[in-house]
């Protein structure tokens, strides 16, 4: 866990230089996942644990925080620094790049440390794999088709110029508004299972319930919907139908 630890804190600290040197601090998004994958590379290296466990965590790990990151660089490209970052910026004025040191790179490092605990404490000593990983192994499989479905169908409903203004309510985004966001739920529970089979892992029980805070309440629905319906007319009729976050068929 300390290993770990020292590794989150070389990645954010050298993304955080690499956004001094660009004035853009939204390079930590398609980093953020990335920083999931060094931990699981890291468990396994150092790791003591059942080595099936260890590979298959690494595995599902590095599929998950590589297809994420590869998506946000895509869909970052050229859009400048995001704003909420921006804003800040504008804020704090010439401190910025010290201020945004903690605010922004710190603590979403620490963030990522207590999300990816269940993959650190799944790499001690512990039994083979079971059924509880094969369920986990079935969620995070149902949690990657909703996380990669939902950002495609979501990417080709804004490259059309006639959906401007318009709000995507067809496909998985007919039963819940935020599929994505699902999908990293169900992504970080089933990583959770796998994980928890060992004895040890289960304690890390604080990661999923973080990161679904995270999703429903901080940085994802929450932050989302905060003025959507503002830049989206028909958005409160689609609220009034749809599921803000579990799939279930749509309110007549």
């Amino acid at each position: 866990m300390l290993t770990s630890a020292i590794v989150i804190v070389a990645v954010v600290v050298i993304t955080w230089l690499v956004s001094l040197v660009l004035r853009d601090a939204s390079v930590i998004d398609p980093v953020w996942p990335l920083g999931f994958v060094a931990v699981a590379i890291t468990a396994f290296v150092a790791g003591s644990g059942d080595e099936g466990r260890r590979l298959l965590i690494l595995v599902l790990v590095a599929i998950w925080g590589l297809r994420l990151s590869g998506y946000l660089l895509w869909r970052n490209a050229g859009t400048g620094e995001d704003f909420r970052y921006a804003a800040m910026r504008r804020r704090r004025g010439r401190n910025f790049w010290i201020i945004s040191l903690v605010t922004v790179f710190l603590l979403q490092g620490m963030l990522m440390w207590i999300v990816s605990l269940p993959v650190q404490l799944a790499a001690v000593p512990d039994r083979g794999l079971g059924l509880l990983a094969l369920a986990g192994a079935v969620a995070w499989g149902i949690g990657m088709v909703f996380e990669s479905v939902g950002d495609w169908q979501l990417a080709r409903f804004r490259a059309d110029p006639g959906n401007r203004g318009k709000v995507l309510d067809t496909g998985l985004w007919r039963y819940t508004r935020h599929p994505n966001y699902f999908g990293d739920f169900m992504v970080w529970w089933g990583i959770y299972l796998i994980a928890a089979e060992s004895g040890a892992g289960a304690w890390g029980f604080v990661g999923p319930v973080l990161m679904t805070i995270l999703l429903v309440k901080v940085s994802g629905a929450g932050l989302l919907e905060k003025d959507i319906g503002q830049r989206r007319p028909g958005y409160a009729e689609y609220v009034r139908r749809t599921s803000g976050f579990l799939p279930r068929p749509p309110r007549p």
